[in-house]
């Protein structure tokens, strides 16, 4: 952060808090991140369905503002080749009667059982989600090693790559955060799932792996066949077919929103495998 920003979007980006916060909304913080023209704005937390309203109104904003400054906010997962992708992370806490139920201070690390519950729920259902959390062929160019993006099953509390991260922060504020959905996900369905898959670990006792420290793109992929450590889906159409053998994802969204959602993203899969992209002209038009 020593040397600023040589895009055009620090004044739009400015706009948009402003305007967010006019409107009665709160913002956390924000700052340019890694790519160029890419920035990160974070929403104050709220109650589920308040935080996909808040998640709506600000990509609507968002496009407003910038539209007005002469540029295009997209929401694209991956809208550049060779930089890091947009992501939304999702940061979860659970409060009853004014305590966070995710922390135990008597814990090693601060956390609850049911917390540990809650990430073992999540990582349980994370290949049958993702269809929902990653939802363009886009999608998962983003979903790629070195660029900061989750791949594997497996959650830390110091990595800050993995797809489950705890924040080293305690008290009121003890937060899971989940890595892997992208910013082009419906929100209300987003925060539907992790909130249910969660909640099923919790009611199942389903006790997580042993988290790791370690960088997921040194370790290889027998050696995370051993831990049992799971990849994500590597394209839209191997979600789609996990999202169709997880039935408790399936339950959550009901049969008439996982049907019409099959049926378009079959669709977007099939029109994306039938174009002939650049990449395959200039590497064998003139060799074949």
């Amino acid at each position: 952060f020593d040397v600023s920003p040589v895009d055009l979007g620090e004044n739009a980006r400015r706009d948009m808090i402003l305007t967010m916060e006019e409107m009665g909304y709160e913002i956390e913080a924000s700052h340019h991140e890694f790519a160029p023209a890419q920035h990160e704005i974070d929403l104050h937390y709220a109650e589920a369905l308040q935080a996909a309203d808040t998640i709506t109104t600000f990509r609507l904003a968002a496009r407003t503002v910038a539209k007005q400054h002469g540029l295009h906010a997209t929401f694209m997962p991956k809208p550049k080749n060779g930089v890091h992708g947009s992501g939304m992370h999702i940061n979860i806490s659970a409060v009853r009667d004014g305590i966070n139920v995710f922390e135990d201070p008597s814990d090693v690390n601060g956390l609850s059982q049911e917390a540990y519950w809650f990430i073992g729920g999540l990582m349980k259902h994370m290949r049958g989600m993702t269809a929902i959390l990653n939802p363009l062929v886009n999608s998962y160019k983003r979903l790629m090693s070195g660029f900061e993006a989750p791949r594997d099953v497996a959650w830390s509390f110091t990595n800050r790559s993995i797809l489950i991260r705890v924040p080293d922060v305690r008290g009121f504020n003890t937060h899971v955060e989940v890595r892997s959905p992208d910013s082009a996900a419906n929100p209300y369905l987003t925060l539907a799932l992790c909130i249910a898959a969660g909640m099923d670990g919790i009611r199942r006792r389903i006790q997580p792996p042993q988290s790791t420290s370690r960088n997921m793109e040194r370790i290889s992929s027998g050696e995370k066949l051993q831990l049992g450590i799971e990849p994500l889906p590597r394209s839209l159409r191997e979600a789609l077919d996990a999202f169709e053998k997880d039935s408790f994802v399936r339950g959550v969204l009901g049969e008439h929103i996982c049907d019409k959602f099959t049926k378009q993203k079959e669709r977007e899969w099939n029109e994306y495998t039938l174009q002939v992209s650049q990449w395959e002209i200039d590497q064998y038009l003139s060799r074949f």
